[in-house]
């Protein structure tokens, strides 16, 4: 029952961020507008995947290794795309 409700959240957020940036103005505020989804969505769908298997230490620290390597790429990534749009 957990993880369905952590993974309808999840859905949640990733269709508002897809309707909010269909309806952004320009490449800077799309970027801007990822937030919601690589900060909080992929990381409850790791934790949900986490519930459903069984309890093992490899895979708690598997999980929370993902989820320190999505926010720093995910942080680096939107620095270096918004640099790029900016500058054009």
């Amino acid at each position: 029952m957990i993880v369905n409700i952590l993974l309808i959240i999840a859905a949640v957020f990733i269709l508002g961020t897809t309707v909010i940036m269909w309806r952004a103005p320009d490449a800077l505020t799309r970027i801007n507008l990822m937030g919601p989804t690589v900060g909080v969505a992929l990381p409850l769908l790791v934790i949900a995947h986490l519930i459903s298997d069984p309890f093992d230490w490899h895979n708690l620290v598997r999980a929370l290794l993902t989820i320190a390597a999505l926010w720093v790429v995910a942080a680096v990534s939107s620095f270096y795309i918004a640099r790029s749009v900016h500058d054009l």
